[in-house]
């Protein structure tokens, strides 16, 4: 598949990474073409990986994974054109923090809205589906646990869309838990921050969610 990756940070890369080692062809998108991250990406990255605009990687993905940090999630949505991402799956990695001076991260909105939600209204005629926004870039990719592979879990209002992202998670090492339509993110947005404050405490960011069957 042509990956589209918008966002240069350690979520992007590390997707964008690991879609290129599997063998899909990645672009990665920043607001300036010139930015040395991309460089730094596709030196990396290797022969499938390539750097631009968010418009050039949103048109160039058949899938588009949204990476960016949530105070510039709008505006990159509107540099990469809705019309780039109309009827495509994106995936999105998002989580709305707020990250305050003495104080544990939070969530900007909840309860009866999410960024997954946001982003589906942003874009309505783009696939959204929620999806690695609940782990550390450092296992996104071939996780190992001693405990077996750690569940992801997606939402989203497109059986098709979540199909695919079903896939991708599978080749990534990933088994997925399907909790329903896109507004699931008001649950799978709060899990980062669980993730996080564990993270906090314990001073170990090695660790995942896993959905328990007797």
């Amino acid at each position: 598949m042509r990956i589209g990756i918008l966002g240069t940070g350690d979520v992007g890369r590390a997707l964008g990474t690991g879609f290129a080692k599997k063998g899909h062809e990645v672009k990665m998108g920043s607001r300036d073409a010139k930015n040395p991250k991309l460089a730094e990406f596709v030196k990396q990255a290797g022969p499938k990986a390539s750097g631009g605009t968010f418009a050039e990687a949103a048109a160039f993905g058949e899938v588009v994974v949204l990476a960016t940090l949530w105070s510039g999630t709008e505006s990159a949505l509107k540099l990469a054109g809705a019309k780039n991402l109309a009827g495509k799956v994106v995936m999105d990695a998002t989580n709305p923090l707020v990250i305050a001076p003495n104080a544990p991260p939070a969530l900007e909105r909840g309860w009866n809205d999410s960024a997954g939600e946001q982003v589906q209204r942003w874009l309505p005629g783009a696939k959204v589906v929620k999806a690695y926004n609940i782990v550390g870039n450092a296992h996104m990719v071939d996780p190992q646990f001693p405990g077996g592979p750690p569940d992801m879990f997606i939402c989203g209002n497109d059986a098709g869309a979540k199909a695919t992202v079903t896939k991708i998670c599978a080749g990534f090492g990933w088994p997925t838990v399907d909790i329903g339509g896109i507004e699931g993110s008001r649950l799978l947005e709060p899990l980062c921050i669980l993730w996080v404050l564990y993270g906090l405490k314990t001073g170990s960011w090695n660790h995942a969610y896993k959905m328990l069957h007797r």
